[in-house]
Parts: C-alpha cells; structure tokens; sequence
C-alpha cells in the first residue's frame, strides 16, 4: 500500500531553519521521483520541487532558489525538504506527493496529508 507521511513543521522564526521529512511506504526512493507543494494560507497551492528518482537531483521554483534543498534517504524510506532562511511568506502547509514514476513532472496520485510551517516575523 502506497502511503506518505510528512512531519517536522512547526513554528520557527524569520530566518530560521526547518527539516521536513516525507516517509514513504509501498515503493523505494530509489527509482521513484517525488514531489514537494506547499499550500498557504487562503491561497492556491504552489510546486516547490521535485528530486527524480533516476538523477536524484533536484529542480526548484524560483520563488525557493538557493533557500530549500531537496533530497533524499532510499535506506530510510525518507524524503526531506530543508527549509533555509525562512520569511513569513513561507508559512503554509507543506506537502510531498508522487505519481510512483522516475522522472518528476507527472500526474500526482498519492499525497501525504501535510506537515504546517509558520513562521513569525
């Protein structure tokens, strides 16, 4: 059984850092693309990135640049999403998903149910 399991949000500073984790259970990370949204407050989601499951690199909105990286543990089952110099804007509920395939860029079929960031002034 497909499943995605995000944690490690919470409350942090402008300027702080956060780590979240997406467990993933039902396919390896190995071979398998996946796929950060978050979704702020009153607001259409936005793409963050995604890390292929071939290259494991990974590709970012502009709006992230330089600030989040995306990577991920195969050995762990574990994806991560390092959040870096963080502003308010930033404060949303942060999701991973994936479409069970190699290369990012698919329909999205399984979601987490999302971890929320906030982050104060």
């Amino acid at each position: 059984q497909v499943r995605l399991v995000e944690s490690g949000g919470g409350v942090v500073q402008s300027g702080g850092s956060l780590r979240l984790s997406c467990d993933v259970a039902g396919f390896t990370l190995d071979s398998t693309a996946i796929t950060w949204f978050r979704q702020p407050p009153g607001k259409q989601r936005e793409l963050i990135g995604c890390i292929g499951g071939s290259d494991h690199k990974g590709s970012y909105a502009d709006s992230v640049k330089g600030r989040f990286i995306i990577s991920t543990d195969s050995g762990k089952n574990t994806a991560f999403l390092q959040l870096n110099d963080l502003k308010p804007e930033d404060t949303a509920l942060y999701r991973c998903a994936t479409d069970l395939k190699q290369d990012c860029g698919g329909m999205l079929v399984f979601w987490g149910q999302g971890t929320q960031v906030t982050v104060s002034s």
